[in-house]
Order: C-alpha cells, then sequence, then structure tokens
C-alpha cells in the first residue's frame, strides 16, 4: 500500500518569508551546555571525500558537537558549544582545509512578536517603535496600531527579550512576549505523578538528553513543561513516552497534552469587558450629574430643591455634582491621566493628552467655581461638572465600539484558525500494511510520517499524502474553489480541508506550524503588521497634530475671551449664567476633544487587516500593504506560459523517426538524457518515449547513465551517453551546437508549432535523430481572464521560452496579443525591467523556479497554484490554485482595499476639518449653534468607529469575476 512520497512533499507547501535575512542558527540545550547550530555553504566539494574530511577536520575542534556535510547541496551543518568555539574559528578552519564558504551568517539574528497593550492612535505606535530601535542589538522593529503587535529582529548576543520588553515598558506601554525564534516547534505538557523538586530535575534531565530536544523549560509551580524540539527526528508523543520511562521504582510520571489559552482572543475579550465596565460605572455617576445639569431645572418645582444653598452661594445640586463627577474624573478617567504622563515623558502626545487637558480644564474651572460659591456671599457663576462626566463617559463609549469593531477586522483570520480539527484517528500499520490498531488523539499530538484514517465527512488533521483509498476532498476553506477535487494515492492533502465521500488514509508530511494552513496564518499575520507606504500620510500628520490642536484651542478661547472682555461682540451672544471666560473655555474645551487622531491611525491598517483577511479566505495571499498598494497601480500583467497559461501537465501527442537511426535507439537514447531533468516536458517526453519502448517489444532493465549533463535554460538539455554527446531540446539549442536542421526536418517543425505544440528535436552525435510533438493545453478560463482585465483597463503580455509559433498559437488562444517568446529566465526579468523604464506598473505571474527572477523583478510578483518554495517566496501575491481568475481577484481586492483607505482618510481628515471650526464657534454668530464639550467628545468617538466600520465593509466583497458568471 505504501506509495513512494516524492522529495517535494518534505518541503512545507507554503514557506514564510521576511524582508530581513534570518539566519538558521536557534538555540539548544542539552544538559547544562548552551548548543547553537549553523549552517553554512561551501564551494569546491567534488565528492565524498571532500565531505568526509571537512567533517573529520571541524570535528576534532574542541567545542563541536556535531558535523554534517551534504555533497550534493555542498551545505554544512554544525553545532557547536558558543562558550567555547565561536562561528568564525569554524569558518576560518574550513577555509584552512581549502574550500571556499558562502552564505555564513556572519551575524545572527533572531525574531521575537510581542503584544503591545496602552496603544491609542498613530503616535503611540511610532514611540513604541522609536523605544524599541534604541535598544542596542535591535536590528529591525515593526510596530501594527490595529493588531496591537510588533515584531522585533535583534541580535541575541548583544540583547534578549527580556531587555526589549523592558525598553517598551519603559515607553509607558504594556508588553508581553508572544513568540519567540525558538517558538516553531514546541508543545505544552502537563505532569502529574511530582512529589518533588527532584522529580522535575529528573524530567528535565530525561528530556534534554532526547534526540532532538532543543530546550525545556520547567514550570516549578504549576507542574507544567514546555519543550523546543526538532520535529524530523522527535515529536510530542516521543517527549510523553520519555516521561513516562524517566519513573523508576516508586515514581510513576504521567504528561498529558496542555493547550495555554489564545492570549490574543482572551486579552480581546478581557479589553472589551474593561472598556464596558468603565462605560457602565461612568453612567452610574454621569447619568446624574446630567439629570442635575440639564434635566430638573427646566422641569419645575421638581428641580427647585438643587437651588437649596448649603452655605453662602454654594447650591445642593452644585455639591451633588461635584461628588458625582470626582470619581468619574479622577478613577474612571484615570486611564487618560497615565496614558498622557506617558506620552509626554517620551516627548510626545496623544488622544490621551486632549482628553486629559479637555476635560480637566472643564473640573478644576468648575471646582473654582464650587470653591467660589463656598467662600462669598454674593458670587454667581455656572460649573462645567457635567461637560467633564460626560465627555469621559461618551470617549469611553466610543472606545468600547471601537474595540469590538476592530475585534472584527481578524475575523476571517480565527476562521482560518479554526479549521483543523481537534482530533484526529492515527493507524499503526505492520510490515504488510496491515492495521495493527487505531486510537484517537489530539491532533497536537500528531508526528512526521503518522499514519492517519480520515473518514468521509472529517476534516484532514495536517498536511499529507494518500497511501491508500480515493475521495473527493472539498478544499474551499483554503483555496476558495467550491469544486471538491478528486484525490487518489499520491496526491497532497491539506489540513483544514473536508473529506467528502471515500475514506482515505494519509502519511502526515507536514505538522504543527510546518502545515500550509498554518503558513497562511503566519503570511497573513505577517501582512497585517506591515505598514502600507500610504500609511505615511497619517504619520505625517501625527507628528504635529496634537499640538496643533493645543495651540488651536488656546486661540480659540483666546479668540473669544479677549473681544468678549471687549466688548467687540453683543453681550446677548453670552448665554445667561455664563461669562465670556466660561464661554471661551467652553469652545476652546471643544476643539481640544472634537480634534480625532485615532480615525486618522486606524484608516489603513484596518482596512489591511480586513482585506488580507479576506483574501486569504478566497485563496489570495497578500503580503502587507505594500504588496495592496503596488497591485491597486498594476496597469499590465506579463503571464508565464507553462502551468500558467497552460495547465501545466504536457503530454506528446506525436513522434517522428528521422533516417539513420532506429525506434529502440531514439527512445533509450532520449530516456537516458532526459532523466535528470525536472521540466515537466522533459517527464511528458520520458513517459511516451517508455510507452514506444514497450510497444516495440524493449524494455531496458537500466537507465543508461549519461556523463557531462548540462541544462540549458530556455533551450534543453545536453550530455554524452556510451562515446556519442545527445541534445534534447529545440532549434535554438540545435543550432547552438552547429547540428544540421534539413528541410524534412523545419517541415515537421513548422507543421507542429502551428498546431501550438511545442517540438523536442533529439540529436544524436550531431544529427537530428527524432522529434516529439508535445502539447499543453490552455487553462479553460484563460480566454475569458484575457479579456476581463482588459475590461479593467489592463494589457496582458506573455512571456515564455519556448520558440515564436507555439508561442504565437498559444497566446492568439488565450487572446494574448504581445508576446516575447525563445527568452531564458533572466531574459523575462529584463523584459519586465525594459516595461518598467517606459512607466508601466507590471504584475508577473509565474509558477516555477525560473520565474523567481521575473518575479523579484516585477512591481507585484504572483506566485500561483502554490507553484514552487523559491517563486513563492520572491512573491508578493500567493494564488493558493491555479485558477487565473484569482489574478482579477487579486487586483480587484486591491483596488477595492485601496480606495476604501482612501475613504476612510477623506472621512477622518474631513471630520477634523469640519468639526474643528464649527467646535470653535464659527457657525455661533450666524446661527447660534454652538458644540458643547460633551457632544463634541461624542463626536470624536463616532469618527473612528465609523472608520473602522468602513474597513469592515470589506467583508462583503466578492470575486468580481464569479459575480458576473453567477
Amino acid at each position: 500500500m505504501e506509495v513512494n512520497v516524492k522529495d517535494d512533499v518534505k518541503a512545507p507547501l507554503l514557506q514564510y518569508s521576511d524582508s530581513v535575512a534570518v539566519s538558521v542558527s536557534q538555540p539548544a540545550y542539552n544538559g547544562v551546555d548552551k548548543i547553537k547550530m549553523i549552517i553554512f555553504k561551501i564551494r569546491g566539494i567534488k565528492c565524498g571525500s571532500c565531505s568526509t574530511s571537512i567533517e573529520s577536520v571541524l570535528g576534532k575542534l574542541s567545542g563541536v558537537k556535531s558535523v554534517m556535510v551534504s555533497p550534493l547541496e555542498g551545505q554544512v551543518v554544525v553545532r557547536y558549544m558558543p562558550d567555547v568555539i565561536t562561528a568564525k574559528t569554524i569558518k576560518k578552519t574550513v577555509k584552512d582545509t581549502g574550500f571556499q564558504v558562502d552564505e555564513f551568517p556572519e551575524q545572527e539574528i533572531a525574531v521575537c512578536c510581542l503584544r503591545i497593550k496602552g496603544m491609542a492612535c498613530t503616535s503611540c505606535s511610532e514611540s513604541a517603535e522609536r523605544a524599541l530601535l534604541m535598544v542596542e542589538g535591535v536590528k529591525k522593529a515593526v510596530v501594527g496600531l490595529s493588531l496591537e503587535e510588533a515584531k522585533i529582529h535583534f541580535d541575541p548576543n548583544v540583547t534578549d527579550t527580556c531587555h526589549i520588553i523592558e525598553a517598551v515598558e519603559d515607553a509607558g506601554f504594556g508588553a508581553d512576549l508572544i513568540s519567540s525564534g525558538s517558538d516553531v516547534n514546541k508543545v505544552h505538557l502537563k505532569l502529574e505523578g511530582i512529589n518533588s523538586p527532584k522529580d522535575l530535575t529528573v524530567i528535565k534531565s530525561s528530556l534534554e538528553a532526547l534526540e532532538g530536544v532543543n530546550h525545556v523549560d520547567m514550570g516549578l509551580e504549576d507542574h507544567k513543561v514546555t519543550v523546543s524540539y526538532d520535529p524530523g527526528i522527535t515529536g510530542p508523543r516521543s517527549l510523553i513516552q520519555c516521561i513516562h520511562e524517566a519513573g523508576g521504582g516508586t515514581n510513576f510520571y504521567h504528561a498529558s497534552l496542555y493547550i495555554p489559552p489564545r492570549r490574543r482572543e482572551t486579552e480581546k475579550q478581557h479589553e472589551i469587558q474593561t472598556y464596558r465596565n468603565q462605560f457602565l460605572w461612568s453612567c452610574l455617576f454621569s447619568i446624574p450629574v446630567l439629570i442635575f445639569s440639564m434635566v430638573l431645572p427646566m422641569v419645575r418645582p421638581y428641580g427647585n430643591w438643587l437651588d437649596y444653598k448649603v452655605h453662602n452661594m454654594l447650591t445642593t445640586g452644585m455639591l451633588l455634582k461635584w461628588i458625582l463627577c470626582t470619581p468619574v474624573q479622577f478613577i474612571v478617567g484615570r486611564r487618560f491621566y497615565v496614558g498622557s504622563y506617558h506620552a509626554l515623558r517620551r516627548r510626545s502626545a496623544n488622544m490621551d493628552v486632549l482628553v486629559a487637558l479637555g476635560t480637566n480644564a472643564a473640573y478644576f474651572y468648575s471646582l473654582y467655581i464650587v470653591i467660589k460659591a463656598l467662600a462669598l456671599d454674593t458670587f454667581e457663576g455656572e460649573d462645567f461638572f457635567e461637560t467633564s462626566a460626560m465627555l469621559i463617559s461618551f470617549i469611553l463609549l466610543g472606545k468600547y465600539l471601537e474595540v469590538v469593531a476592530k475585534g472584527k477586522t481578524s475575523d476571517a483570520l480565527a476562521k482560518l484558525t479554526d479549521l483543523a480539527p481537534d482530533t484526529a484517528y492515527l493507524l499503526t500499520l505492520d510490515d504488510k500494511g496491515n492495521v495493527i490498531s487505531e486510537i484517537e488523539i489530539c491532533t497536537q499530538l500528531l508526528q512526521r510520517n503518522d499514519i492517519i484514517k480520515i473518514v468521509p465527512g472529517a476534516k484532514v488533521p495536517v498536511d499529507g499524502v494518500v497511501i491508500n483509498g480515493q475521495s473527493h476532498v472539498n478544499e474551499s476553506m483554503i483555496t476558495g474553489e467550491a469544486k471538491p477535487t478528486a484525490k487518489r494515492p499520491g496526491d497532497k492533502v491539506i489540513g483544514g480541508t473536508v473529506n467528502e465521500n471515500g475514506c482515505i488514509l494519509v502519511k502526515a508530511t507536514h505538522v504543527g506550524p510546518e502545515t500550509a494552513l498554518s503558513q497562511i496564518v503566519q503570511l497573513v499575520e505577517a501582512a497585517q503588521l506591515a505598514r502600507a507606504p500610504v500609511q505615511k500620510l497619517a504619520d505625517q500628520i501625527s507628528k504635529f497634530f496634537v499640538p496643533a490642536v493645543v495651540l488651536a484651542a488656546f486661540m480659540t478661547w483666546l479668540g473669544w475671551f479677549v473681544p468678549g472682555e471687549a466688548g467687540i461682540y453683543p453681550k446677548s451672544w453670552i448665554p445667561k449664567a455664563m461669562d465670556a471666560f466660561e464661554l471661551a473655555l467652553q469652545f476652546g474645551i471643544s476643539v481640544l476633544v472634537v480634534a480625532c487622531p485615532c480615525a486618522l491611525g486606524l484608516a489603513t491598517p484596518t482596512a489591511v487587516m480586513v482585506a488580507t483577511g479576506k483574501g486569504a479566505s478566497q485563496g489570495v495571499l497578500i503580503k502587507g500593504g505594500n504588496a495592496l498598494e503596488k497591485a491597486y497601480k498594476v496597469n499590465t500583467v506579463v503571464f508565464d506560459k507553462t502551468g500558467t497559461l497552460t495547465i501545466g501537465k504536457p503530454a506528446v501527442v506525436s513522434a517522428m523517426l528521422f533516417p539513420k537511426f532506429s525506434m529502440k535507439e531514439l527512445c533509450e537514447t532520449t530516456i537516458a538524457a532526459e532523466a535528470n531533468s525536472e521540466h515537466p516536458m522533459a517527464k511528458a517526453v520520458i513517459k511516451h518515449a517508455k510507452k514506444l519502448n514497450q510497444k516495440y517489444g524493449s524494455q531496458p532493465e537500466k537507465i543508461t547513465d549519461v556523463e557531462d549533463f548540462e541544462v540549458h535554460p530556455g533551450a534543453g538539455v545536453s550530455g554524452k551517453v556510451g562515446d556519442r554527446m545527445v541534445l534534447v531540446g529545440n532549434k535554438r539549442l540545435m543550432r547552438d551546437f552547429n547540428v544540421p536542421i534539413g528541410p524534412e526536418i523545419e517541415e515537421y517543425i513548422s507543421e507542429t508549432e502551428q498546431l501550438a505544440r511545442t517540438c523536442v528535436l533529439v540529436a544524436i552525435g550531431g544529427s537530428v535523430a527524432g522529434a516529439f510533438a508535445v502539447t499543453d493545453p490552455v487553462k479553460p478560463e484563460a480566454e475569458r481572464v484575457i479579456s476581463f482585465l482588459h475590461s479593467m483597463g489592463i494589457s496582458s503580455i506573455m512571456v515564455t521560452g519556448d520558440n515564436w509559433a507555439t508561442a504565437t498559437a498559444i497566446a492568439k488562444q488565450a487572446g494574448i496579443r504581445e508576446v516575447f517568446a525563445e527568452t531564458d529566465p533572466l531574459g523575462k526579468a529584463d523584459k519586465i525591467k525594459e516595461l518598467q523604464m517606459k512607466g508601466v506598473t507590471v504584475a508577473m505571474v509565474g509558477d516555477g523556479i525560473n520565474d523567481s527572477p521575473a518575479l523579484v523583478a516585477a512591481d507585484v510578483g504572483m506566485a500561483i497554484g502554490a507553484g514552487t518554495d523559491v517563486a513563492i517566496e520572491a512573491a508578493d501575491i500567493v494564488l493558493i490554485k491555479s485558477n487565473l481568475e484569482d489574478v482579477i481577484t487579486a487586483i480587484d481586492l486591491s483596488r477595492k482595499t485601496i480606495s476604501r483607505i482612501r475613504l476612510n482618510y477623506v472621512w477622518a481628515l474631513g471630520y477634523n476639518i469640519l468639526g474643528m471650526p464649527i467646535a470653535a464657534g464659527i457657525l455661533f454668530p450666524f446661527t447660534g449653534i454652538r458644540l458643547p464639550p460633551w457632544l463634541a467628545g461624542a463626536c470624536m468617538a463616532a469618527s473612528s468607529i465609523s472608520v473602522v466600520c468602513s474597513s469592515l465593509l470589506l467583508q462583503s466583497y466578492k470575486k468580481p469575476l464569479r459575480a458576473d458568471n453567477a
């Protein structure tokens, strides 16, 4: 039943990439000695003896624990003790042996993610970022306002996560460690049977002695253990077994999987609960203040008791309002004081500063009125206690609604995270493939190479390969494609997808954070943290926004107070029981609290969060705001041919044998020459040649060895089979090697290419022996997609290494007018650069390794069909499916997102531009309309909520082509 699994399943279906080159060196612990691992490449390894000599030389060094050398890849993996020997000494030793060292990580870089608490606006995130960058050893830091997270790249030899967290806390923010570089493969276990600290020491020693364990962290109080491990060597079940075996005699240890609560969700719920409770407590005191100030005085005689004088001019109403307002100002509103203190300490200003200034002005002026009323028997004045109390209440209501709305922006990501099932059926097989046992275990306990049974209707727990059975799997939750995909032995399955109608056995190839689902979640989280260029506007404004508002508020107060005292405007403008100072103070406070820097700060990140999450749910992974903004500007799309515009499964439809050669000779020589090629066309030629061999009664037991094998990009392959030079490729390859092409061959090539087929020529000993006509059908949706792109104002170009005639025929079928053919991988990149020189914004769509240079050169690189790992790393946008419609989805979603961001900015800026003059009283002389401070605070809260809700409208996005077809 066992199926030979190809090497490509060993690599993750998706690989997370980042803009900073991160060394793969990871700290590990073995007993009491600190172990590190370093990986680098060596040039000049020609055979196995070279690798043996390198291993021998390095193995003799003091402090080197193990050395592994791969002669094929020229890669060296060294585990060493940094306290005994340095990485530079290892490098020097290799150089002294006569080999050249490449890709040596000169500086070790580690990565950690922090949860940042207490950020209110863009200036807060900038302050946190500045504080992180000031830490010695920190190379790069990115802080996401809406995600409330920071990603830091640092040198672990200079600093550590404790110092980084301390720096954030010194800047006035809360910080919790979410993950560090060593968290990639980590399991949490709960221990039972622990009677003394000695038991914990025994368990720790046993785990550290286990091969593949990198680090063990013991919880002395809660009896929990966290283990970092290498999934290629060990796994969770092996760790649990190790703990069981550590017990001996009277001691019996038991370990079970412990799943820590999701901190992000827990903290988000806690934040929502906190704001709700603060708002309710505020209302408990503020509503009576509002009633005493605005309702009862209008309802005579029920409000007459409020005018009762307690002492001198101090009334009952004034005293009650003071008593009720004080807890709101100093207890409920404490967060604004704390936020203001930290902001001012780091020499910046945020929303907390504006609120604290506004409420303090209202409260302390009102307190001044109370003191004067208490001291004087002829004093008359009006207090503003309701302004302070109601202002804080409305702002807390706004923050509560804002955090609830912000929580919904990551709904799509949360749904992706929850796709994997909690349990799986683990099988044990004997040597003959018969099932010995079947148990249901937690998905997190699965290890590589486990055999899992997946029944109809069940979810696939991890990535793997089908080894037995047939079924259809619904992959819509990952790819967005509703049509179930047929799965047979040898086919890959993705964790989180649903098995529809058959029972299949799957061999696990990727577990834990290596699964495609985990990679998608990591990629989307990284995208949501990345800052879009369009956000620079908000960043620039935030630097001077709050100081400008404070100045505007002071000028407003001055502009109303001085003319009022000087009698420049009529006394009738001043409301009864007020004087010019009090009227001016109300206008000044309104200006302070109506301005909202939060709305500007949320305009971009909330839209990017929703868009990247929505894209991921539809099989389009967009790597952040930068990729979104570049895709928005695309006006030309360059398509690769094979596997992108075509299905990518070439098949030979005919073969031609030329004189002087036999069919057996042609087929055997072709198979030998193409055996080392990974090109899809080569595989198709080999498959057809083998069929011809069987047809003509010849089945060689062994493939003939080829010497001096060489790949000629965009042309074919060459090598020596026996004593003759063999060439397999296109006409250009034949010309390069001066192989004559007669009229008969030219005619066959012409006829083949006119049918949109590729002609693969085989030359033996300097003469063309035969040819194979290979066809790769155009994808059914290609013509429709090209037409739709044209309607969007986007031109399409095809670039390929294939010949001109075949390329032109394929382009005609797809509806593409401009073609670049017979182009090698670097030539594709050059063509894109030529287009860019003309002022064109180019998107490149490709799927293979040979597309990587072009994907990098393009303004936007799109890797289609989850392509190859190299293509995915080079791309800005990853299209999970091989469907060309997702190219339109990516561009259309980008356009709608950037349009939404601009609308958010118009709303946020427009609100401040209109709100501040109205708050300053520009309409008051003409209409008598003024904006009381408490109402101004409500408006400020509404602006943030409206921006977040505007971004949430992207949740309703639908694919344009699918919508049209419906």
